[in-house]
């Protein structure tokens, strides 16, 4: 997450330097058992899909299929919300780790950091939740107004 700083105006209060507007949105979900049957079936996926961090994180619970399962479809809505499809970036150039808090956040790299950089993505807002049977996942990323106006 990039830090946004901030002034403080005359009543003491902090605001933001400049004002932020969301920049893109995203959601996806996945079916746990059938993507629990694809990595079963083709095990080479999860390390060509997940980072060592994404997967250390998963292996902490008994079934690391549902948390798997969440971190594929917050990828997939990064992609959504940075307006391409699957296949435009990397899968390993969007991480979901853990805040220090414990809530998911992300990292991105190569030309998922670039095509943030391009769009003016200033920070993200990450929710993941998971059942036995749906993992979601929902993206908002938050930026600078485009050319002064909300967009």
């Amino acid at each position: 997450m990039v830090a946004v700083t901030g002034t403080r105006g005359e009543d003491g209060e902090t605001r933001p330097a400049e004002p932020l507007v969301v920049r893109g949105l995203g959601i996806d979900a996945v079916d746990v058992q059938r993507f629990r049957r694809v990595i079963s079936r083709r095990p080479s996926m999860v390390p060509r899909v997940f980072t060592d961090t994404e997967r250390a994180d998963a292996a902490r619970v008994r079934d690391s299929a549902p948390p798997l399962a969440a971190r594929f479809a917050a990828k997939e809505a990064v992609m959504k919300a940075l307006g391409v499809g699957v296949g435009a970036l990397g899968w390993r150039e969007i991480e979901v780790i853990r805040a220090d808090s414990g809530a998911p956040d992300l990292v991105l790299a190569g030309r998922a950091t670039e095509l943030a950089v391009d769009q003016g993505i200033r920070m993200w807002h990450v929710s993941l939740t998971h059942t036995d049977l749906v993992a979601i996942a929902s993206v908002v990323a938050v930026g600078a107004q485009e050319n002064g106006a909300a967009s």
